[in-house]
């Protein structure tokens, strides 16, 4: 009779990411195997990663919009999660101080609860001004440089902003070709981010 071979290593855990975000997040204009957290979890699965990509996003959504609905949206019990707000805040011109007030709010209840977070930065409309598009820039890496511990991506739509191919016609949402580009760009950060998951 043969010996039973010993077993091999217990497969790693599900763990879940939380994309807490608006239109881009919820992935507007476009079927639902196409939005942007459906994609990137095929992404992270194709390189081994067990991972479940919770959509929590609400088109239309600000800064104040995902910092009241924060609780519950952490009602699915996420281990990570990625803040992919402020681009309505820029649409908008609301006063960067008030889109600051409201990220440092959400990644600060993040870590309270001990989860770690990744900050998608992004930039105002050119029509706002020059100043203010520099305002607003900066409010997302100074929040992350005041926040060691949080994964920085200074742009969620870098490569794809202006590229009329990668946007569907209203050249503010991405289409499936632009959002694969934002899933081939993201990937490394969000990697970055489930290594800061505690194993268990």
């Amino acid at each position: 009779m043969l010996p039973l071979l010993a077993a091999g290593p217990a497969q790693a855990r599900e763990v879940r990411i939380m994309v807490l975000g608006d239109s881009i997040t919820a992935g507007y204009g476009l079927p639902r195997g196409q939005a942007l957290p459906v994609r990137l979890e095929a992404a992270l699965r194709a390189k081994g990663h067990q991972v479940r990509i919770i959509d929590a996003g609400v088109s239309g959504d600000t800064t104040a919009g995902g910092r009241a609905r924060l609780d519950w949206a952490l009602a699915d019990r996420p281990d990570a999660v990625i803040v992919a707000l402020g681009g309505n805040d820029g649409l908008r011109g609301i006063e960067p101080r008030a889109t600051a007030e409201n990220l440092a709010a959400i990644l600060d209840a993040l870590a309270a609860r001990g989860l770690p977070a990744m900050l998608a930065g992004m930039l105002a409309p050119p029509n706002l001004g020059a100043d203010y598009g520099r305002e607003f820039a900066a409010t997302f890496a100074r929040l992350a440089e005041q926040r060691p511990g949080v994964v920085f991506y200074p742009f969620l739509l870098e490569g794809v902003a202006g590229e009329a191919a990668l946007n569907q016609p209203d050249r503010i949402h991405p289409n499936d070709a632009g959002v694969a580009e934002l899933v081939r760009r993201m990937l490394p950060s969000v990697e970055s981010l489930l290594a800061r998951i505690p194993a268990g």
